[in-house]
């Protein structure tokens, strides 16, 4: 008896110089460089394999090499014989990658967009003007609260915003805002009993309401681009819900841009879809982490890599 599983696709954060490296020229692989090449007008592969570290860390790099390095590793599996997961969810980037595993667009659509995403979301909010940060050991609730009252400290004309968008595991949220917002956050926070307020290395408040210019933008995009129905169910950041309609699913990816990532309750949506295993496809391990705090009673596995693939099919098989 197979086991129920879903695919889940990391977002901004786990790429690095040479992450395709390990597939050495899988068919699959070379096939999804060449393609994100052609739609970008550079050589993808290059820019993964030679880097450097700073290029792949500029938004504008990070989020395409992300789409393509999940989707490389999904059609790896898929080639090798992999079976088809019954859902699929991405973390904030990460849903282009799940929705181009389901079909809902094709590569060629998604690089471009994802690249056309991550400037407007640059060019939104100046770098040095936003910040973000993870609070770790506090409950998400306290944080929100916290979030909230440090906003409350501001002037409210002085255009300081800080607020809770990322709910990554049951002790782990992610703040983002206006600089002094979060540090104000993070000073209250700790004070409150959160274990660590660690700023993150990020060039823009990423999913806060500083994000609407970029939205916008993005949504403008979205309206001319043929989007199909999903192939296989995607469970989205924004709702937590699977959409089929195309419009629909338009508009929730224009509101995930500005809204929160709720991948507790993504990863708690698929587990009440019957799944005992969530597959992490694409380079790290942040989200195979992620699901067994979430709950234990789920297994987490990374596949970036032909022996975490053939792990993978031997564990579900």
């Amino acid at each position: 008896m197979s086991k129920s599983f879903a695919f889940v696709f990391p977002g901004q954060g786990s790429q690095s110089v040479g992450m395709l490296d390990g597939w050495g020229d899988h068919p699959a692989v070379r096939q999804t460089l060449q393609e994100a090449s052609d739609a970008l007008g550079e050589d993808v592969a290059r820019l993964i394999h030679e880097g450097p570290k700073e290029a792949l860390g500029l938004t504008t790099n990070t989020q395409p090499v992300m789409l393509v390095a999940a989707i490389a590793a999904w059609r790896a599996w898929r080639a090798e014989g992999g079976a088809e997961p019954v859902a699929l969810a991405g973390h904030s980037l990460g849903e282009y990658s799940a929705l181009v595993a389901a079909e809902v667009l094709t590569l060629a659509q998604a690089a471009p967009l994802v690249r056309l995403r991550a400037a407007a979301m640059q060019e939104a909010v100046p770098v040095g003007v936003g910040a973000m940060a993870a609070i770790l050991g506090m409950d998400a609730a306290r944080v929100i609260a916290g979030c909230a009252e440090a906003a409350g400290t501001f002037d409210p004309a002085s255009g300081e915003v800080v607020e809770a968008v990322n709910f990554n595991d049951p002790a782990q949220t992610v703040i983002a805002g206006t600089k002094a917002g979060v540090d104000k956050a993070c000073e209250l926070l700790k004070a409150a009993g959160a274990k660590r307020a660690l700023p993150l290395p990020v060039s823009a408040p990423f999913h806060s309401s500083l994000m609407k210019p970029a939205a916008d933008k993005l949504r403008a995009a979205l309206a001319d681009l043929p989007l199909a129905a999903p192939r296989i169910p995607v469970v989205n950041n924004i709702d937590v819900a699977v959409q089929a309609d195309a419009d629909a699913i338009r508009d929730a990816l224009y509101r995930q841009a500005f809204g929160p990532v709720r991948w507790v309750e993504c990863v708690q949506a698929l587990k009440a879809r019957g799944v005992t295993h969530i597959v992490e496809c694409g380079p790290g391990k942040v989200l195979a982490g992620l699901t067994k705090r979430i709950d234990p009673e789920l297994v987490g596995v990374p596949l970036h890599d032909p022996a975490t693939l053939a792990e993978t099919r031997d564990l579900l098989a």
